[in-house]
């Protein structure tokens, strides 16, 4: 092998690109393959602080990721579905779950790595069933995780003789607050501390870095994992944010006082008997234990200090500025125009999303400002759609062969589709739960766990109808329509079953049984509503035959 520093600075960073995409490559599988069905398992499964932190150990172990564990646990907090105490367990658990994927990726067995690809490769490329495909993905994610580790080994074997390495080494050795803050931010960077705690044991076990600042930089990396979620639910709501920045400060104050111990007990020459790379990784999997144990011990202080620290937003009646991504200055600029509209239905797209989140929890406890606030909203998206179908209808281009009516009365049906969503919210939804609170009527158990399990699935696929709309990606629309076919018959399903509880006679299904069929039927119009903007997508790329998916 060619030891010249430029080639071997590529091969690592291309083994260490390859490791970072892996492990991403695992975690979509995961979410495009089983995503519904694990949001679902976690609602069941998270009613308690111990079985939150339990689920969530496991989620992370599947989905190879704690962030993508928080991203769900943000939507069950703003839908109501789960708490502020059991969401925090459950990340917590999810940093624990993260911890041992490290181990779990590191452990492998040599035959692994060419079965897993081979059996990846054609379930991918053989397999039309969609499940399937995903499987294949996460197989050769795995199997590529494991060349990577490979090839990091291979490539850095020459690395661990360079002077100049060896003096970068030392400072980090002798200075492990650089260490630990170049870990943090690495971890933020590649948004994966799986990949960077990976990294860094294979460059341990290489003996690129000394065991001291290995040490350092996976407790930098914890930190910068943290971050990465707290990054990414700046916008949350309150109580998401409060709840990312309880884990932030639990796990960022464990790593600070962790690395002032191995400061100060020098533990890199106390650990003896146990190879490098494992003393690092374990050293992982014990900081993210104790830490589970010691938040669930005290995770109503820390989340009263959280709540000191982000105090409840003052709210005044001040003036309110009606903003529109509908420029009208770019109207004989036909991309831009189109650019523009699609903007604006994005934004009409994200407040139904928002409006069936405070409608959902009008049937646990109703409140007639919270129904008028959302029949204004109706107003509102239904203006806004007016307005995106004036606005495509004086879309002029100067170049008479461009042809603008076709995508003009697409963009203008996607419109429509959404105000109908909103619609079915303002009108069908609030009007069933005051209904409901009227008669002073409840739902069975076993009935409202099913409404929650169908109403999680219909507000993923609108989220990924929004997604449509945002990217044109068409694999995402072919799976929003697949599911508009799934919830059919879901639905179908349901009904059944409350018929059912009906013939065994119990009262509250009795009581509830117009409302829980309307219910159904009006989440069933809402999904049907979103699944249509992945229509003109899949038409143009030849996949919708007579309003049926193509075959792959």
């Amino acid at each position: 092998m060619d030891h010249a520093p430029i080639i071997v600075a590529l091969n690592l960073a291309a083994a260490a690109g390859l490791l970072i995409w892996a492990v991403r490559l695992v975690r979509t599988g995961f979410e495009r393959a089983y995503g519904s069905n694990i949001r679902l398992w976690m609602r069941r499964t998270t009613q308690n602080r111990v079985s939150a932190a339990l689920t969530g150990i496991t989620a992370a172990t599947l989905l190879q990721s704690s962030t993508a564990v928080v991203l769900l646990m943000a939507g069950f907090m703003s839908s109501g579905a789960l708490g502020t105490m059991s969401s925090l367990a459950l990340v917590l658990g999810a940093d624990l779950g993260s911890a041992i994927v490290v181990q779990v990726l590191n452990s492998r067995v040599a035959i692994l790595e060419p079965v897993l690809l081979l059996v990846g490769v054609i379930f991918f490329l053989r397999s039309s069933r969609r499940t399937l495909r995903q499987v294949g993905r996460i197989f050769i994610g795995l199997a590529l995780i494991f060349v990577s580790l490979d090839l990091i080994r291979i490539a850095s074997a020459p690395v661990a003789e360079a002077e100049a390495l060896q003096a970068v080494t030392r400072y980090l050795a002798n200075d492990l607050i650089t260490a630990f803050i170049v870990a943090s931010i690495f971890a933020w960077f590649v948004h994966s501390s799986v990949a960077a705690i990976l990294l860094f044991a294979m460059f341990t076990a290489s003996g690129i870095l000394p065991l001291n600042a290995a040490f350092a930089m996976v407790l930098g990396a914890n930190l910068g994992g943290a971050f990465i979620a707290f990054v990414l639910t700046l916008h949350a709501d309150l109580s998401v944010r409060r709840v990312v920045i309880a884990n932030l400060l639990l796990r960022g104050g464990g790593a600070v006082a962790g690395l002032m111990f191995v400061a100060q007990f020098q533990v890199g020459e106390l650990t003896m008997g146990v190879s490098a790379e494992q003393q690092v990784l374990g050293l992982h999997l014990v900081f993210n234990f104790f830490l589970v144990i010691l938040g669930l011990v005290f995770l109503s202080p820390v989340l009263r200090v959280v709540e000191l620290m982000v105090p409840n937003k003052q709210t005044s009646d001040g003036l309110v500025f009606e903003r529109s991504a509908l420029d009208q200055s770019v109207l004989d600029q036909p991309e831009r125009a189109f650019s523009c509209a699609r903007r604006e239905m994005v934004e009409m797209g994200n407040r139904v999303e928002a409006m069936l989140r405070e409608a959902v929890g009008l049937f646990d406890v109703y409140d007639q400002r919270v129904a008028d606030q959302l029949k204004e909203e109706h107003a509102q998206i239904s203006r806004m759609a007016t307005d995106v179908r004036v606005y495509l209808s004086n879309i002029q281009s100067a170049d008479r062969k461009e042809e603008i009516g076709t995508r003009a009365f697409d963009l203008s049906s996607n419109a429509v589709n959404i105000e109908t969503g909103s619609d079915v919210i303002a009108r069908k939804l609030v009007g069933l739960a005051r209904r409901k609170f009227l008669e002073k009527t409840n739902f069975s158990d076993q009935g409202k766990a099913e409404l929650l399990d169908f109403y999680d699935r219909v507000l993923r696929n609108i989220q990924q109808g929004i997604v449509v709309l945002m990217s044109d990606d068409v694999g995402i629309a072919r799976a929003v329509v697949e599911q508009k076919e799934t919830i059919r018959d879901l639905e179908q399903e349901l009904e059944k079953q409350h018929l059912i509880r009906l013939r065994e006679g119990q009262i509250a299904s009795i009581e509830t049984s117009a409302i829980h069929i309307d219910l159904l039927r009006s989440l069933k119009t809402l999904n049907s509503s979103f699944a249509t903007l992945a229509y003109p997508l899949l038409t143009e790329a030849g996949e919708l035959l007579d309003s049926r998916l193509a075959s792959a």
